[in-house]
């Protein structure tokens, strides 16, 4: 049986004979050597600096003033989406060490742990707690682990949790060294406001701050970044350095880029400057009835005729007819068609055919459906006269592969392919040509939160789809025309949920697009803004039309908060846009049928 010290008893005895020896013989005491005393190593764990020390995936924490556990300031961390809100900092230790975390929390489901421990990584929470509450949890070193990193986290689809007087106590590790200056600084794609960057890490950086001719644009954490807001046709110098807490190493050389003549798609110079597009059943007749070319009222500037669809899901060859006299007995013949479209053009109004709708699945999976496809569309664009054209790709015509997760550099070859056919149509018709896109919003919007299948997998691979698309053509673009009905709730930058029918579902989609957004909560994969004028709301022309119908009330609403900042309601928008181009609607037909009700409301809005 181990024995664990000296009896009780016997203790004052050996001290008392101790003491007589080092009297009598003038003997040294030798003193045990002392362990490193514990020190507090959390940096600014009361939250009184702000966000100093910190970092908060997708730009969810700030500092508040109320509650606060202790001093003046405390973390709030708003979960949202795909996001839990997680609030880090890597912190200096010593190997094979004993450290005690803690932390005072408030809200649902909060978290605090410790990872990279190299042992057994740590982490206690709190299901529900209305006041503060303190979690506390230790942990041990591995022989070679050096730094560790403790965090606090929500959990999805929570409300906001607070945090304050996070403390680690423990062995302090050695002095954090400056990161090496960072290496390989490539410019990537650029657009007439827009420039990709990507680098190379240095060891030891908890992030990198971007700088612009010398001033500091933007920080990011992983090695690529996306400066916005620049100039067409403007030459710009970029250099990046490495951030750590011992502060931030020297820049790297620097590299220069170019952004891009702008435009907008050719025949955007040629569109009034507040637009309305709509759709028209060319090609087949529903319970709005068929509306012949020359009967559709001068109210529209752009009409997509819907719709060329492909002779199979893959085959790329898109083909497209008036509809059949047996469906539609008004049908009107080819030659007037023909003649009704250049009757249209005369008076300054664009004709485009519009490809996909809700039955056109359109997968262009290989380089020679591709082709076909470009080849096709010109025998179509030809044979009427049109302006340009119109993607309406729906359903699954498109889609991300698993490990395609940057928007600005797609793989999947879907949209590598659609991408490449578009661009050669462009090429080849010149400025002229007008380029237009109807996405749904759960290609477009859903992208803030998720994207593709996701970086674990199993996320609908569609989600945020259209991104890389509408990127890559952003200077080619003449309108995007998101369809902001037939859609679920989508959450917007103010990391609420939006449902359709009102001002604020088209306010909060349409301020999306014109400020920007993270994608998947990226910081670093920021989709950046479209310009006005290239953007325009898409809705129901009536009720039949489709779900999510918005009066003309709450069109007018819409109308007046994103372009004069007034009946805003409860979404703060993050400009005013009085270029807005205009609405769009599916469909002129429906729209007649209800006796032009979306199409008078937008003429007198603007006062045509």
């Amino acid at each position: 049986m181990e024995r664990t010290g000296p009896p009780a008893r016997l203790t004052g005895v050996v001290a008392a004979f101790s003491a007589a020896l080092l009297a009598a013989g003038g003997l040294t005491a030798l003193a045990p050597s002392a362990a490193a005393a514990d020190a507090e190593l959390a940096r600014n764990g009361g939250f009184e600096a702000g966000l100093d020390g910190w970092s908060c995936t997708a730009g969810s924490g700030a500092v508040v003033s109320t509650p606060a556990h202790g001093g003046t300031s405390a973390l709030k961390a708003t979960p949202a989406g795909a996001d839990n809100a997680k609030c880090s900092q890597t912190v200096n230790v010593q190997p094979d060490s004993t450290y005690t975390l803690s932390a005072w929390v408030q809200g649902s489901y909060v978290y605090l742990g410790a990872e990279s421990t190299g042992t057994t990584d740590v982490s206690t929470w709190t299901s529900s707690s209305s006041d503060w509450k303190q979690l506390t949890t230790t942990f041990k070193t591995g022989p070679a682990t050096k730094q560790v990193t403790v965090y606090t986290h929500g959990w999805f689809g929570t409300p906001a949790y607070y945090a304050d007087d996070l403390s680690l106590t423990g062995p302090g590790g050695a002095p954090v060294e400056l990161p090496a200056v960072p290496t390989g600084l490539k410019a990537g794609t650029a657009t007439a406001s827009t420039v990709d960057l990507s680098w190379t890490g240095s060891p030891g950086a908890t992030g990198y701050n971007v700088y612009r001719g010398g001033t500091k644009v933007l920080s990011a954490t992983g090695t690529s970044a996306t400066v916005t807001g620049l100039t067409a046709s403007t030459a710009y110098s970029f250099q990046v350095a490495a951030v750590n807490a011992a502060g931030e190493s020297a820049k790297s050389a620097a590299v220069q880029a170019t952004t891009t003549a702008g435009g907008g798609g050719g025949g955007d110079g040629k569109l009034p400057a507040h637009a309305l597009v709509g759709y028209l059943h060319s090609s087949f007749a529903n319970g709005s009835g068929y509306t012949r070319m020359a009967d559709v009222p001068d109210s529209w500037d752009v009409i997509d005729l819907a719709f060329g669809e492909p002779t199979s899901v893959t085959s790329g060859d898109i083909r497209f007819s008036l509809c059949p006299v047996a469906e539609c007995p008004n049908v009107e013949s080819e030659a007037d068609f023909k003649a009704a479209i250049k009757a249209k053009q005369a008076k300054g109004k664009k004709v485009l055919i519009s490809i996909g709708g809700q039955n056109g699945q359109v997968q262009l999976t290989t380089t020679a459906a591709r082709d076909t496809f470009v080849s096709s569309v010109s025998r179509i664009i030809d044979e009427y006269g049109l302006d340009g054209l119109d993607i309406d790709f729906e359903g699954h015509s498109l889609s991300l592969n698993t490990g395609d997760t940057d928007f600005r550099n797609p793989t999947t070859p879907v949209v590598v392919n659609l991408i490449s056919a578009v661009k050669t149509l462009k090429a080849k018709y010149g400025d002229k040509f007008v380029l237009t896109m109807a996405p749904e919003t759960f290609f477009v919007q859903l992208g803030y939160q998720y994207y593709g299948s996701g970086p674990w997998g199993g996320q609908d691979p569609r989600a945020g789809a259209y991104l890389p698309v509408i990127h890559a053509l952003r200077d080619d673009l003449t309108l995007l025309h998101v369809q902001d009905y037939n859609s679920g709730s989508i959450m917007g930058l103010d990391n609420q949920y939006h449902s359709m029918g009102g001002a604020d579902f088209h306010i909060a989609m349409t301020d999306m697009l014109l400020t920007g957004f993270p994608v998947a909560g990226d910081q670093t994969k920021v989709f950046p803004p479209l310009r006005p004028e290239q953007v325009a709301i898409g809705l129901p022309a009536s009720t039949q039309a489709g779900n999510g119908h918005t009066s003309p009330a709450e069109v007018t609403k819409a109308l007046n908060c994103l372009t004069k900042k007034t009946d805003c309601g409860s979404y703060a928008t993050h400009g005013t846009w009085p270029a807005l181009r205009g609405l769009m609607t599916w469909s002129i037909n429906w729209d007649r049928f209800n006796n032009g009700e979306f199409s008078k409301n937008f003429d007198a809005y603007f006062g045509r």
